[in-house]
């Protein structure tokens, strides 16, 4: 039996409003699609390995997945290390709303662009610090639907963008999590439900933080693979 054919891959350079120029890493099933479009968001420790990785996967599975590097303002190419967290903090406390906000019509705009890429079928992902942003994609831009994994900071500081999610959202959570607690979660879904938006929301008990990444001394196969399968028919089911 033939493999797959390798998706094909590429760093891009995407112009963004407010005059800055930021890197992406682009990755796509081989043959000319058209193919429903990704944003994968990045953790607090950049466009790494983990994240091309989430990404290439994504292209293996029919989509067109561009990662931006949301970090280009501060350190343009910046992979941190999982055991050296107060490194990243100065590059993730850069990016507030109104910049990621930038970096999002940037990325969605480039990939609607493309003549392989479904224009009215483009959905976004996001992990940690991405799983926050890809809450705020759902806000802005016309996703079909939009997945979080481990969002921190959706809650408090975007609740009141719930009321402007325009597309299904899945989020999940890890139970053993110490950085986003129960009354953290609870106010998320809270917040969707006084707005009437639709949403799957998963509680993996037995996880905790980063529990996807396979990098990080907290991964959990059994969750991760999981949440990969839930998230596939999620993504096809809108």
């Amino acid at each position: 039996m033939t493999s797959p054919p390798d998706p094909v891959r590429e760093k891009v350079e995407l112009e963004v409003a407010d005059g800055t120029r930021m890197m992406a890493y682009a990755v796509r099933p081989e043959g000319p699609g058209p193919h429903a479009g990704m944003i994968v968001l990045q953790e607090a420790f950049g466009v790494n390995s983990h994240i091309r990785n989430v990404a290439d996967r994504l292209a293996q599975a029919g989509f067109a997945a561009v990662a931006p590097e949301l970090f280009h303002r501060t350190a343009s190419g910046f992979e941190g290390s999982y055991k050296d967290f107060p490194s990243v903090l100065p590059h993730a406390r850069a990016v507030t709303p109104s910049t990621a906000e930038a970096d999002l019509r940037a990325t969605f705009d480039w990939l609607r662009s493309r003549p392989e890429v479904k224009a009215d079928e483009i959905y976004s992902v996001g992990f940690c610090m991405g799983g926050k942003v890809s809450f705020l994609a759902n806000a802005l831009l016309p996703l079909r639907a939009a997945v979080s994994f481990y969002g921190g900071g959706i809650a408090p500081d975007l609740l009141d963008r719930a009321q402007a999610l325009g597309a299904p959202m899945l989020l999940f959570w890890g139970g053993l999590d110490k950085h986003i607690t129960p009354e953290h979660r609870k106010a998320v879904t809270d917040a969707l439900d006084t707005q009437q938006k639709t949403y799957v929301n998963v509680v993996f008990s037995d996880a905790d933080h980063g529990f996807f990444c396979d990098e990080r001394a907290s991964y959990q196969p059994r969750a991760a693979r999981q949440a990969w399968s839930l998230m596939l028919e999620f993504l096809r089911s809108w």
